[in-house]
């Protein structure tokens, strides 16, 4: 089976040779990797079946601090150098009076698609829509401020999240031109138990909006996924209700893995699995490759799983760790770093 095939079947809950599988890494941890592997081209050993295209933008406007397409500016200086932390307020008022979203960058969209679909021809292939409604949202209001406006200016939130949700539409007007496989949608509403703003608010706020974007993806014929950090195990119904087909990152600290699995493997594919608070920075490796192992037999049995770490790999993953859970999906990868496996045998 191909790596598309492997992924595309997963997600039909149909049972697979071999787990489908993906890892990204944040910045330092893949230069860890890097020096670790002694390869500067590591990446394209791993085997990873899975594609993710979007398109961002980011200028430095003093050092440390990025400001990407919608003006918001990214403090990078600190602990957190791959996505930052958002340090100024771009709608300081309920109002949307004076404010507009930028122009959809139409070209840099088009050339993202089409030089990923020639490099990576046999993997399956996300467009991805990061920060798609509640996270765009509180980036331009900020995080405390959104959430006293969806109780007291609702009104003022309908109107915020629809402009974003219609311009998350035009985006996807380009992307579903293409051949891709699947569109994939970033946006955190969990906390490590419950919802940030509540299921509720969020029936009220992020639904009507999520069943319009994945209808459109749905409309051609397109796998939906989408990624929450968290506990949002109160709206899945909702969710496999709106088209959802895939749920990342599914975290094994949050969630009884056998009882979701029981529960909602017939409806969703879970992608994720590993743990990046536990398991990975502070496992040994062959805790890690054991764990793994579990995992797949946990979660494999029809399809329905992908297996990934639950997050990009944090910095303070070891890499030897990254290499046992490696060694659990991919056994080829032995033949490529034998020397790298010698701290966890069969």
């Amino acid at each position: 089976m191909t790596n598309k095939q492997r992924v595309t079947a997963a997600i039909r809950h149909k049972s697979t040779d071999r787990v489908p599988y993906s890892v990204y890494f944040t910045k330092p941890a893949f230069e860890a990797m890097q020096d670790f592997c002694k390869n500067p081209d590591f990446y394209d050993t791993l085997g990873n079946h899975i594609c993710m295209h979007e398109y961002s933008c980011f200028r430095e406007v003093k050092p440390g601090y990025f400001e990407d397409q919608f003006g918001i500016v990214w403090n990078r200086s600190g602990i957190d150098k791959d996505i930052g932390i958002v340090s100024n307020k771009i709608i300081s008022e309920p109002s949307l009076k004076g404010f507009s979203l930028p122009p959809v960058d139409e070209k840099a969209i088009r050339r993202i698609i089409e030089d990923g679909l020639r490099t990576y021809p046999d993997n399956f292939h996300f467009y991805c829509i990061g920060f798609s409604l509640f996270e765009r949202a509180w980036t331009l209001c900020g995080m405390e401020d959104l959430l006293v406006y969806m109780v007291l200016e609702p009104d003022f939130v309908h109107e915020l999240m629809d402009l974003i949700t219609e311009y998350n539409l035009r985006i996807l007007d380009i992307a579903l031109e293409y051949e891709v496989d699947g569109i994939h949608f970033g946006d955190d509403w969990g906390q490590q138990k419950g919802m940030i703003m509540g299921p509720v608010h969020w029936r009220e706020f992020i639904l009507p909006r999520i069943k319009r974007l994945y209808g459109a993806a749905k409309a051609r014929g397109k796998v939906v996924s989408q990624h929450s950090c968290g506990d949002i195990q109160e709206v899945f119904g909702d969710l496999i209700e709106a088209g959802l087909d895939v749920y990342q990152t599914f975290q094994p600290e949050i969630y009884d893995v056998r009882r979701v699995k029981e529960e909602y493997g017939e409806h969703l594919t879970f992608w994720g699995g590993i743990s990046t608070q536990r398991l990975l920075p502070s496992g040994t490796p062959r805790q890690v490759y054991d764990q793994t192992c579990r995992m797949i037999e946990l979660m494999s049995e029809n399809g329905g799983y992908i297996l990934a770490p639950t997050h990009a790999v944090p910095a303070d993953v070891p890499p030897e760790n990254i290499m046992a859970m490696l060694k659990a999906v991919n056994p080829g990868l032995v033949s490529i770093y034998p020397q790298y496996f010698e701290f966890i045998k069969d």
